[in-house]
């Protein structure tokens, strides 16, 4: 059965990070965010992307393979199509169920475990690879998530993350709420998982290599006002910015937001077509060396 490490984690903060927020208060209120709306009803339109992870990082039969911060599961079903030996994670019980419920719908062997990605509860090394598919990005101890997901991948393991950048569309989005709803002080924006250079700073120290290739998904709806209807019903973060502003609010963030879809929207007057990169990075654990 897998146990926690008995030693702590040693995050590294990055050092542009002058106040540090409170990090449990944070927490809490992000996971009741996840928890509002119903993500899955957008997760499952991002299945392609975990797809596409699976095979920049190699996923083999019969390899022990996490999926942290899981979501509805399409890392999970990914590495699962591919013969691996799979645990799903989340924080948030009810994205696990419909997990579950996806991967039953597929005759999928599949174990779900909710565990949080800053202190997962397995062994050191217990897995040949670790996923994750916008989901550690939000974790808000970007250091501690990133110290967590190498201690427990084996020496010479392989973890793969898909992150929004800070230059593409939810990156932009993120600043669009950001202006109406302003995130908790001293919290660094999860965008910076979207960029190679931070992922070095987390990951450098104890990374063989890091391999990482701007993608793009587009969104695809059928007007800006249906993207904002859907994002604003079942998106945590929309759902939960819209209620904690007044009507006049409201109606300000919905204007942003429909004068950012249409300046990315590729489709014309006929629907929304939005694309938004990311970066899909593949890190190689470094194997400890062995004295004789």
């Amino acid at each position: 059965m897998s146990q926690p490490s008995t030693s702590a984690p040693s995050p590294r903060q990055p050092p542009d990070a002058a106040i540090v927020p409170d990090y449990a208060a944070i927490k809490q209120r992000q996971q009741a965010t996840w928890a509002s709306g119903d993500f899955a009803i957008i997760g499952v339109t991002l299945q392609i992307v975990g797809e596409s992870l699976a095979e920049a990082a190699d996923i083999r039969a019969g390899e022990r393979v996490i999926d942290i911060a899981a979501g509805n599961g399409n890392a999970t079903l990914a590495a699962a199509r591919r013969f691996a030996r799979v645990t799903s994670t989340d924080y948030v019980p009810s994205l696990l169920d419909k997990g579950r419920a996806r991967a039953a719908a597929e005759g999928l062997d599949i174990e779900f475990r909710e565990a949080d990605a800053e202190a997962l509860p397995f062994y050191d090394g217990n897995f040949d690879v670790a996923l994750s598919t916008f989901g550690v990005m939000f974790a808000p101890d970007h250091a501690r998530c990133a110290s967590e997901m190498m201690r427990v991948v084996r020496g010479g393991g392989r973890i793969g993350i898909a992150s929004w950048t800070p230059e593409g569309f939810i990156g932009q989005l993120f600043k669009t709420v950001g202006r109406r709803v302003p995130p908790p002080a001293g919290l660094v924006s999860p965008a910076m998982w979207g960029k190679e250079d931070y992922l070095r700073q987390l990951f450098g120290l104890d990374a063989a290599s890091i391999r990482a290739q701007p993608k793009m998904f587009n969104f695809r709806y059928a007007s800006a006002a249906h993207m904002i209807q859907v994002f604003r019903d079942y998106y945590g973060p929309v759902h939960k910015a819209f209620a904690a502003l007044d009507p006049a609010g409201q109606q300000a963030l919905e204007q942003d937001m429909i004068a950012l879809f249409d300046r990315h929207n590729t489709a014309g007057d006929s629907s929304l077509v939005v694309p938004a990169e990311y970066l899909e990075a593949v890190i190689i654990k470094r194997t400890p060396e062995v004295l004789h």
